[in-house]
């Protein structure tokens, strides 16, 4: 997952390293606690694949290096005398720069499409796809929230046999019913997400492929609709 994430980045923009752990951290919210020393394996791991390249951007003039944490003094003195050094030299460490390959946007796009066999991490994987959703093709967007749907609501049901059971105590029944309300919030989520899937392959359909005979252009207001955001 940590290959895919990456080359969803990637597949935007070329980025540094400490660039692309700051958006897994921040903006994917899939991996909080990703550090240097998992990350920097991945990238080479996709290097030798031939799925990323790497050059080196140098500059002049004083530049402040980001250090991450290490979780021990003695390694923030090193960074810390590293950094100084740096800086009274007057130059630019050099940085690698990453950018996606031809042969690993090809790739991504297959571990888009892919249906991800490890059922004990489904929810995870839908989400790493769902932000990468917009890379997708109509069709296969919309069954990617389909198929969630479907294993959602085949939990709903095995969840609701569960609370009915005689022989559930009160807390752990509360605790099977905490589950089934938060599973059905998820599926009406994703009922709006499928609503509007489909009226935009619905209006797809129906546009005319010719512009306008007058020479002008069409009315654009329909593509200014938005996906329903989770509540």
């Amino acid at each position: 997952m940590l290959d895919f994430a990456i080359l969803g980045l990637l597949h935007e923009q070329e980025m540094h390293g400490y660039e692309i752990r700051r958006r897994l951290r921040d903006e994917l919210g899939l991996f909080a606690n990703i550090s240097f020393g998992s990350l920097y394996p991945a990238l080479s791991r996709l290097e030798k694949a031939g799925s990323v390249s790497v050059t080196e951007e140098t500059g002049s003039g004083p530049r402040p290096i980001p250090m991450p944490f290490t979780g021990s003094l003695s390694g923030e003195r090193a960074g810390l005398r590293v950094r100084m050094a740096a800086s009274s030299r007057g130059s630019r460490r050099a940085r690698k720069v990453y950018r996606i390959t031809e042969a690993g946007r090809r790739h991504f796009d297959q571990l888009l499409q892919a249906r991800d066999p490890n059922g004990a991490d489904e929810a995870r994987s839908f989400s790493l796809r769902l932000a990468f959703a917009r890379h997708l093709a109509p069709q296969a967007r919309l069954a990617l929230l389909e198929r969630r749907r479907a294993e959602l609501a085949e939990r709903l049901d095995a969840d609701q046999v569960r609370s009915s059971g005689h022989r559930l105590d009160i807390y752990a029944r509360s605790l099977v019913e905490h589950t089934t309300e938060a599973t059905e919030h998820d599926i009406a989520w994703l009922d709006r997400l499928i609503s509007y899937e489909r009226r935009q392959l619905d209006e797809s359909d129906r546009q005319i492929p010719s512009g306008p005979p007058d020479g002008g252009t069409s009315d654009s207001a329909g593509d200014d609709e938005r996906a329903p955001a989770s509540t």
